[in-house]
């Protein structure tokens, strides 16, 4: 992703040369979770909106899957970037 490239060339150069950053910083965590939830939020809508055919129950069962699965997310990047194993 354009965004990730950004960021990434903008934090390499505090790395000393041959070295490898093998962990990833929070705040890329925290963007990748915001971007992949607006996707997984509008197919929750989305699908919920065709099931329940009420917009309104649609928007509030996909304002309640974005809160819990954001933190959810960020917590099992966390945990998984302490993992070094395929690293």
């Amino acid at each position: 992703m354009f965004l990730d490239y950004l960021w990434l060339n903008k934090n390499s150069s505090k790395l000393e040369p041959g070295t490898q950053n093998l962990e990833e910083r929070p705040e890329r965590s925290i963007l990748k979770s915001i971007t992949w939830r607006i996707v997984g939020t509008a197919d929750t809508v989305i699908i919920s909106w065709i099931v329940t055919g009420e917009l309104t129950l649609a928007f509030s069962i996909g304002f309640v899957e974005l809160l819990s699965k954001m933190i959810l997310y960020f917590v099992h990047e966390r945990v998984w970037n302490r993992v070094r194993w395929g690293k």
